[in-house]
């Protein structure tokens, strides 16, 4: 006769002390390792600037958080898509994947939320998100995933953390009071600021698109993986993609080397294709028939076999603005002014193209060294 099972005690007894690690909690395979591990190496070798950054306070106080765990902990808000740094405070708390990521032992205290804020300005300051960024971008270079002479730029809108109640007109004629009906009043940029983010611009997508306030993100991408080795956010204007766009192959310009540039319609005009030439960058731009004057790409162009390439490749790039809005936080930025919107936008293709790594490396486990 089987002996029948005892029934086990619904007890809780917390042990006063353990010899568990989180390293424990986490699975050799967790996409999150290769990561982390990627981060790391970067934030080692910011390990001067940050120094520099708390150099002032080092007379006295209390230490401040670890840069380096600050910055991590972003990245998670960023790759886990969480809203606030409230609620990402509290995953950490209680989360031990988010605990493991960012460097908390299982007994640390978490900060609180205000530390993002009060340290926003700091890393603005020295740059340390462009950092991290363009330590991505090494990464993929050292790994031979960048082909250096094929590229695709394009740019996309972002909703700004602002809404049409915050318009006020500039002349002060409406006493800084909002209308009770706005329906059927004019509003331009030239007439109307926001009160809640004056950089923010009145900015729409198309003729049926509603006029939002908003800036714009730029994006230049190498053709051969898709991975991002530009960025730069700016306001919402007519002319700023194009402009933004040139800045951005200049500094991929190599003297002696023709480069490609693949675009969409917006970028055929005959001041962007000038620009194009002058650093010795080939544009593939889709042509523009309707625009007046005609397009300003050629046959000498579209003849050659490259140019369909980079016409095909170039779709590659919404997908780093497809995973920024899904994923990160760029559909609308919940933070104020230029400058913190240009972080935001940096740190999301940050970790964009290390979700690209770690995909490439599972494809090519020679990409993982």
């Amino acid at each position: 006769m089987s002996e029948l099972p005892m029934r086990g005690a619904d007890c809780y007894n917390e042990s006063l002390f353990t010899t568990v690690r989180l390293e424990d909690f986490v699975p050799a395979n967790h996409p999150l390792r290769p990561i982390r591990a990627w981060v790391n190496d970067a934030l080692s070798k910011m390990d001067a600037k940050f120094s520099a950054m708390y150099e002032a306070d080092i007379k006295g106080g209390r230490p401040s958080i670890a840069p380096e765990k600050l910055m991590r902990a972003m990245l998670l808000q960023v790759l886990y898509s969480v809203r606030s740094e409230r609620q990402l405070v509290e995953q950490i708390q209680y989360n031990l994947l988010f605990r493991w990521f960012v460097g908390l032992a299982i007994e640390d205290s978490v900060w609180n939320h205000s530390v993002f804020s009060k340290n926003r300005d700091r890393l603005i300051e020295h740059d340390a998100v462009t950092d991290l960024f363009n330590a991505t971008v090494e990464m993929a270079e050292q790994r031979g995933l960048l082909s250096g002479e094929h590229f695709s730029v394009d740019g996309t809108l972002i909703q700004a953390w602002a809404g049409h109640k915050s318009l006020r007109r500039k002349d002060g004629s409406d006493d800084g009071k909002p209308p009770e009906d706005w329906r059927g009043e004019p509003r331009s940029n030239d007439t109307h600021e926001s009160t809640t983010d004056p950089e923010s611009r009145l900015y729409r997508k198309s003729n049926v698109a509603p006029a939002l306030p908003s800036f714009q993100g730029h994006v230049l991408t190498d053709n051969r993986h898709g991975l991002v080795v530009n960025v730069k956010a700016s306001t919402a204007d007519g002319t700023s993609e194009r402009e933004v766009a040139a800045q951005m192959l200049a500094d991929v310009a190599k003297p002696g080397k023709r480069v490609t540039v693949g675009a969409d319609k917006a970028y055929d005009t005959k001041g962007f294709v000038k620009a194009c030439r002058d650093l010795n960058v080939t544009p593939h731009v889709a042509q523009n028939t309707n625009r007046r004057g005609g397009s300003a790409i050629d046959e000498r162009t579209t003849r050659h076999p490259g140019y369909e390439v980079s016409q095909r490749r170039r779709k590659r790039i919404e997908q780093c603005f497809g995973w920024g809005k899904v994923i990160g936080p760029i559909r609308q930025v919940m933070v104020h002014g230029l400058d913190k919107v240009d972080q935001v936008l940096t740190l999301t293709m940050a970790a964009y193209n290390l979700t690209r790594l770690r995909s490439l490396a599972n494809l090519r486990p020679r990409c993982a060294q």
